[in-house]
């Protein structure tokens, strides 16, 4: 059973700013804005990482469009370079990226679901896992059941944001004194690691192109809108942030989001804030399973030892195995972080360096693919080219060094993730086929 066209323009606009709009915004603010020596430089960056994106997003575009199938990425991998490099990107979906966004989001719902109600030492460990059970449930219903609670969750998300907005640049008490930056020298390639995490994701709108109703028409548009709002919204949610704390207050404060409401509205502002770090958080978490299931779907559908995988169900109109396959995972890593609880750094140092490294080959995937099948109709095709990819994959490769530079051993997980898909690829033999994962 393939995938049917069940999903509008609109949802596939919701999934990707669900994605991106999580709650890095609540966390890597006061990161970059201690790596920043100027409010300028900060600023200029948030606006930056959003022209990057946007670049990226119409290179995705023309792929997304001329290849418009489930896999996303990995199908536009194996066309480009063959199965096992698809593969090898498909292990680190299945391993890293994904499950371990899932469960890093969830333990988000955790610790602040767990400030509103302790239910003991294991709260956070426990409303993760049931936050995880419940969004693989929803999912595993039907594709529009999972787009209706994504919607919704994204409404809220956004409302959420823009209280902070309002509340900084509005609301504020005008005797509030933020605290200036030490200005000092800047650190670009730190800054851009996180700026563009936080932006992160908007790829994964590609995942669900088969499933989106005139997907040639409307996928570009999706890519594209969602980003240019998605950077009005950040810009404005630090311009609130530098107005009421400063950018030594930002640097100062892990939380920036809960000390802005502190400030502005008192100990209610910071139970708003939690609900609106949870509504975030299940928002990314619930959108990162939709896409995340339609990369382990692809991997089953050219792997017939993992064919289980690899199977679409006709009356959910879901790919029902891989929801639950990824949903166990993210609940291993759930156990697992109940003993380790140092997430966020841990989770930004062993992706990282290989989600830029995958972002980059499919970069150059783009040039290898007009030079291969130059006769292929290209609905969409990115302007500029091949300036604007050039651009893409030098971006990409910079990002590349500067997140192995600034990890350490981090990445050397990384490396050893990839490694173990490379030990299974010894022993899986790749489906062979005369058409790709879908014509």
């Amino acid at each position: 059973m393939s995938p049917r066209t069940t999903l509008r323009a609109r949802d596939a606009f919701a999934i990707t700013i669900g994605v991106v709009v999580g709650a890095g915004i609540f966390r890597t603010p006061s990161l970059i804005a201690g790596a920043s020596g100027t409010e300028f430089v900060m600023l200029a960056a948030w606006l930056a990482g959003g022209a990057l994106s946007i670049i990226g997003a119409l290179c995705y575009a023309e792929l997304a469009t001329t290849y418009p199938q489930a896999g996303g990425d990995y199908t536009y991998l194996r066309r480009a370079y063959g199965p096992r490099l698809a593969f090898l990107f498909a292990w680190a979906r299945v391993s890293v990226i994904q499950t371990g966004s899932i469960a890093l989001l969830c333990f988000i719902v955790g610790d602040y679901m767990a400030q509103l109600y302790d239910l003991g030492p294991w709260s956070a460990s426990l409303y993760a896992a049931a936050a995880i059970i419940v969004l693989t449930a929803v999912n595993w219903i039907g594709t529009r059941h999972g787009a209706t609670v994504q919607g919704w969750l994204t409404v809220a998300e956004i409302v959420g944001v823009l209280v902070i907005v309002v509340a900084g640049l509005l609301f504020a008490p005008g005797d509030v004194a933020p605290v200036p930056g030490a200005g000092g020298d800047s650190a670009i390639g730190l800054i851009l690691v996180f700026v563009l995490l936080t932006y992160g994701g908007w790829n994964e709108a590609v995942y669900v192109t088969s499933e989106v109703r005139d997907a040639r028409t409307w996928m570009p548009r999706v890519l594209v809108l969602s980003l240019v709002a998605i950077a009005v919204l950040y810009l404005l949610v630090n311009l609130a942030y530098l107005r009421v704390l400063g950018l030594g207050g930002m640097a100062e404060h892990n939380a920036v989001a809960a000390e802005l409401m502190g400030r502005v509205f008192g100990a209610p502002g910071a139970v708003l804030m939690s609900a609106i770090v949870i509504a975030a958080a299940l928002t990314s978490a619930n959108a990162t399973m939709i896409t995340g299931a339609r990369s382990v779907y692809a991997v089953g559908r050219d792997f017939p030892t993992l064919g289980f995988i690899g199977r679409w169900d006709a009356r959910s109109g879901t790919p029902r195995a891989a929801i639950v396959t990824q949903g166990v995972l993210a609940l291993a890593l759930v156990g697992l972080g109940a003993f380790a609880r140092d997430g966020f750094e841990v989770a930004v140092e062993y992706t990282a360096p290989v989600f830029w490294l995958f972002f980059l080959l499919v970069g150059i995937a783009l040039f290898v693919l007009r030079r291969r099948e130059p006769d292929r109709p290209r609905p969409f095709r990115v302007p500029l080219y091949p300036v604007l990819p050039l651009l893409f994959c030098a971006t990409s490769a910079y990002l590349l060094y500067s997140s192995l530079a600034y990890t350490g051993r981090g990445a050397v997980v990384g490396v050893a993730v990839l490694a173990v898909g490379g030990l299974l690829l010894l022993l899986l033999r790749p489906a062979i086929r005369t058409e790709e994962i879908l014509p």
